[in-house]
């Protein structure tokens, strides 16, 4: 009988739902924050049951030698160690929609408590005062709705705005045209929603794009009076930043929910009458947890007693049959998918994925999952497999799939094309007997290339002096090329390189390369190169 370690809160009805499916449970709460005595027992348990309180370390899984499973309860996996997770086998589930609404409704609930000063009346009226002509507040309906981030939970409160009668504004990548009128929203740039918007709020999540989103220079564009609400990432606004536009007036108010720094005892934004704050209780309603404490428990007893993997972060819904024949294109899918993410900055359109030869009888829903969630997870980094079809279909992405039997030299083959409004990108990959996925065409572009962690991938003319110049930048600049893989489609037509790198291309040196007129395009790229 496998046995389960809840070592964080979790309702009885979670903790009978194992019992139920037949899996011995140990509900110890006060074990995880006790390190030490975790690290004791951990290594007599298949499955770990977890919200926030437990940090699944690299450590702690090392110990943790019958671990098969870890389940968080909520959305947010940052306190695991999903590569070192990986690295042993480790499955880390989360349940990725549990909480949507409650985190909307806090959203909704800090905009009003900032239109009408709530906070600061309740307690000046109970310290005795009556200062009815100190808190004059604004009215919702008419005003502009900002929405960063129209996602699973952004759309939940862009339809909420809609039904007060408020104008909503959408800003999100993925956003289609078709999803916005769904929505009854304008899909609006950045700067557009920053100069419209009455109220601003965040719900995206905290990648090299949105870290710092909100700061001096936005905050600039921003109406004054603008009020602003975070319930998503702290590090989504320089706090800093807020503080002074607070100070002055810029802004009129914020309601944050979550901090730079969590638990957030002290802050700058602390002390401010025109500030509401809250201890990151976006998910904090007896619903969500609920249905996560549940989600969680159906989730790990289904794998520990079936096999059967769901919203997993680390790996695709398959089944453990064709997981060994399957597991290198996975990985291929999801290879795919991640370059054309990473190269890509205007809103996708379509997305097709075509399966030729012996890829077209593997389980394609679980290839479809992989290269989608490579694809978007540049923009939303705690997308899994299991969410990114759903992320894909929200964002009005229209997704094609395309089988074929064997048609040239490969026994199979995966390739992804992507439209934008303005350009449509392709790639194509395979797997090699040694399980590695490779590239074998880039941009209609015949070539045989490995995947590395870190890469640089340009376009260009094929004209001479690109070698010469990739060269000698890089080494004035002390970047160390480890290999270089080149291809073009004619002489003096389109080529491209990709340069194999020890450490990220530095920032500097990519902004050189870009000046140079041999470069149409430089993109860095990153990749999870472990097995």
């Amino acid at each position: 009988m496998p046995r389960v370690l809840v070592s964080d809160k979790l309702s009885p009805t979670a903790v009978q739902i194992f019992k139920d499916r037949g899996v011995d449970v140990d509900y110890l709460p006060e074990v995880g924050k006790d390190k030490e005595k975790l690290l004791e027992i951990i290594g007599q348990y298949d499955g770990l049951a977890i919200r926030s309180a437990t940090k699944v370390t690299e450590k702690l899984l090392g110990a943790a030698t019958n671990l098969k499973v870890v389940g968080r309860a909520g959305i947010g996996v940052d306190n695991v160690d999903i590569p070192a997770a990986s690295r042993r086998g480790i499955i880390v589930m989360n349940t990725p929609f549990g909480n949507s609404i409650t985190t909307a409704e806090h959203a909704v609930a800090l905009m009003f408590a900032l239109a009408r000063q709530l906070p600061e009346a309740n307690a000046s009226t109970q310290a005795g005062k009556w200062e009815k002509n100190r808190f004059m507040g604004v009215e919702i309906t008419g005003k502009t709705l900002g929405v960063i981030g129209c996602g699973n939970i952004g759309s939940i409160v862009a339809t909420r705005g809609v039904g007060l009668k408020m104008h909503v504004v959408a800003f999100d990548p993925f956003l289609s045209d078709s999803r916005a009128e769904e929505l009854g929203v304008d899909k609006v740039e950045l700067d557009e929603l920053f100069t419209r918007a009455d109220f601003i709020t965040l719900h995206t999540p905290m990648t090299d794009k949105t870290r710092g989103i909100i700061n001096a220079e936005a905050i600039a564009k921003m109406k004054d009076g603008v009020r602003i609400i975070n319930c998503a990432r702290g590090g989504l606004i320089v706090e800093a930043d807020l503080v002074a536009a607070l100070k002055s007036g810029k802004v009129a108010g914020a309601g944050i929910d979550v901090f730079e720094v969590e638990p957030a005892t002290e802050s700058p934004l602390f002390g401010l009458e025109n500030v509401v704050c809250t201890p990151h209780l976006g998910a904090s309603t007896e619903e969500a947890q609920e249905n996560v404490a549940l989600q969680v428990a159906e989730q790990m007893s289904d794998y520990l007693i079936k096999g059967a993997v769901s919203n997993a972060i680390n790996m695709p819904a398959i089944s453990a049959e064709e997981a060994p024949r399957l597991k290198p294109f996975v990985k291929l899918a999801e290879v795919l998918g991640a370059f054309v993410g990473q190269v890509t900055d205007d809103p996708i359109k379509e997305v097709e994925i075509l399966f030729d030869g012996q890829t077209a009888t593997m389980n394609t829903r679980a290839l479809i999952s992989a290269t989608l969630a490579g694809l978007i997870r540049p923009q939303v980094s705690d997308v899994n497999m299991v969410s990114a079809p759903i992320m894909v279909k929200e964002r009005g992405i229209i997704v094609a799939e395309v089988k074929r039997d064997k048609s040239g030299v490969f026994d199979g083959y995966i390739k992804l094309t992507v439209k934008t409004e303005h350009r449509t990108r392709a790639i194509a990959g395979t797997c090699f007997s040694d399980g590695k996925p490779r590239f074998i065409q880039i941009k209609g572009i015949n070539l045989d290339a490995e995947v590395g962690q870190h890469m640089l991938y340009t376009t260009n003319a094929d004209a001479p002096g690109i070698i010469g110049l990739l060269g000698t930048l890089c080494g004035k600049n002390g970047v160390n090329i480890a290999n270089f893989q080149l291809g073009r489609n004619r002489p003096g037509g389109d080529a491209i390189a990709l340069l194999y790198l020890d450490a990220p291309f530095p920032e500097k040196v990519l902004a050189e390369l870009r000046e140079h007129s041999l470069i149409v395009s430089a993109k860095p790229l990153q990749f999870d190169v472990a097995d």
